[in-house]
């Protein structure tokens, strides 16, 4: 056996052993626990530039038994759902999200309510208040739910699904399989007291949710994965929004988790890589290795996506996740600057942003 081939075999056995255990760990997750009352809660929709699927989900009504107060944080005025509030902001910071959080917080939060921040794209419902509210409650200093995609149309849509509902990069999987800080995705999440200070240092940071998992982990302070999905209802989207979509998310991860980044094309998308050099060497080995790599991760994509509408799509929608990740992996490699919101950045290493200016100069 060559030196390459028993490379290439080592790799592929070691991304078949991380899919097993992620797979074992999915089986074995506990079942949700029972929520708790709900106390007052301030959740907040920070929104820019809205799109019509995101005014879709805003105009969702929530159950009126809930104690909560759901207000878009925007300088835009959209049409709410009832007993839903806006409230005009336009922070003049680097990170709006993070400007309007910080600015709702100054002025429209009331005694002790908990704090929710959701982002526009996500359908709130009352599993997810219950939830993210109650890993607040059961003392999480950082609650998360993992984004969920659900319908959509073109191969965009069936992309994110795959990547987001049933790849090894689902934010279930990447939750269970986490060592030290978390890779958090910030579409949902009960922020304590604690992460609300921790956050009014972020205002110049891209990956505010990332930065904020790290600093509440290096204080010791729990970062929880609520039982709730954060379901984002897609439409159309094509195939090269997504990629840029996920480069972006690339460039975030490249910019804050340094060390996390190169296990993108090794474990988490290394199918597309190791098929062809599998056909190419041709060593029995290493197509057996492959075989059981890919039974693990079809095996893998249908456990998560239990419960999902269309959950036997799970088992092959994952790879063109895969395929779309590391191609948005690899367009991450050169270049520091990220289009963001309709903004160009510059990022520095730890994920703070500077602005650029026609030319090209920051």
């Amino acid at each position: 056996m060559s030196g390459l081939t028993l490379l290439v075999l080592l790799w592929t056995l070691a991304a078949a052993l991380f899919s097993a255990v992620t797979l074992a760990r999915v089986l074995r997750q506990p079942a949700a626990p029972a929520s708790r009352p709900v106390p007052p809660l301030l959740l907040l929709r920070p929104l820019d530039e809205p799109t019509d699927d995101e005014l879709k989900d805003l105009a969702l009504p929530l159950p009126a038994d809930l104690p909560v107060r759901q207000v878009v944080v925007s300088p835009y005025r959209p049409r709410l759902a009832e007993g839903m509030e806006w409230h005009y902001s336009d922070p003049p910071c680097l990170n709006r999200k993070v400007g309007h959080v910080l600015y709702a917080l100054d002025t429209l939060r009331r005694g002790e309510e908990q704090i929710l921040v959701v982002d526009a794209d996500v359908a709130v419902d009352r599993a997810l208040v219950e939830g993210l509210s109650s890993a607040l409650s059961a003392g999480a200093a950082l609650a998360t739910a993992a984004p969920v995609p659900e319908g959509g149309a073109g191969l965009g849509a069936i992309a994110l699904r795959g990547l987001l509902r049933s790849s090894q990069h689902s934010f279930v999987a990447l939750d269970l399989m986490s060592v030290g800080p978390k890779a958090i995705c910030g579409k949902a999440l009960g922020l304590s007291g604690a992460a609300l200070e921790a956050m009014r240092e972020l205002s110049d940071h891209i990956g505010e949710d990332l930065e904020l998992a790290r600093s509440l982990h290096a204080r010791g302070l729990p970062v929880t994965r609520a039982a709730a999905i954060a379901r984002m209802t897609l439409s159309r989207v094509e195939l090269p929004s997504a990629v840029r979509r996920i480069r972006r998310w690339m460039q975030v991860l490249r910019a804050h988790r340094p060390g996390l980044w190169p296990t993108v094309p090794l474990l988490l998308a290394p199918t597309t890589l190791l098929l062809p050099l599998a056909v190419w060497l041709g060593s029995p080995a290493v197509v057996t290795a492959l075989a059981a790599l890919l039974a693990l991760r079809i095996a893998l994509g249908l456990a998560l996506s239990r419960g999902t509408p269309d959950a036997g799509d799970g088992g092959w929608e994952w790879l063109l996740g895969e395929v779309t990740l590391l191609t948005a992996w690899l367009g991450s490699v050169a270049g520091h600057t990220v289009d963001w919101r309709g903004r160009s950045f510059i990022l520095q290493r730890g994920g703070r942003m500077e602005r650029t200016v026609p030319g090209g100069e920051s």
